[in-house]
């Protein structure tokens, strides 16, 4: 029987007895009714025999229960054994993949340096050919500049050698 209907028939049977003017008598003649009907001799016997098969199955419940949650217990082991070996695997793959991009970050950085000694390399060279060419272009004009000093004053002694003195 269904556990709702059942609920639903003894509540309107309890508001039925309850409700009517009657109700107390309703009331004591249905308990009189259910008291004759537990002390009846067939229902005691009833009673008895699903007491002793109770008895009798609990046993062999309890062997069931036990081996039941043996079982999950079984399972739940092996469930766990296998969440544990995911787990190091994934663990070891994600290491595997870190150290393999760290590697890759590594050689690019290396290469990037690489690159930037080289770059300031050809600077230093680039700076160090100007300077040599400064330096040289202002030693030419040095040079230049004076002899044109020594010119200039090797002119004057020759114009004061033929003057009388003073």
């Amino acid at each position: 029987m269904n556990p709702r209907i059942f609920a639903l028939g003894l509540g309107v049977a309890i508001g039925y007895v309850l409700g009517t003017r009657a109700g107390r008598e309703r009331y004591e003649k249905m308990k009189s009714a259910v008291t004759a009907l537990w002390e009846d001799p067939r229902v005691a016997k009833a009673r008895a025999d699903v007491e002793a098969y109770a008895k009798q199955q609990a046993p062999i419940i309890r062997d069931r229960a036990e081996a039941a949650a043996k079982d999950v217990a079984a399972k739940t082991t092996a469930t766990a054994k296998t969440v544990a070996e995911r787990t190091a695997a994934a663990a070891t793959d994600v290491a595997a993949k870190t150290s393999a991009t760290a590697k890759t970050v590594a050689s690019k950085v290396a290469d990037t340096a690489t690159d930037v000694v080289a770059g300031a390399s050809k600077v230093a060279a680039d700076l160090r050919e100007r300077g040599e060419t400064a330096v040289d272009s202002a030693a030419t004009t040095v040079g230049a500049v004076r002899d044109a000093a020594l010119a200039a004053l090797d002119g004057d002694d020759d114009d004061s050698e033929g003057s009388p003195a003073a």
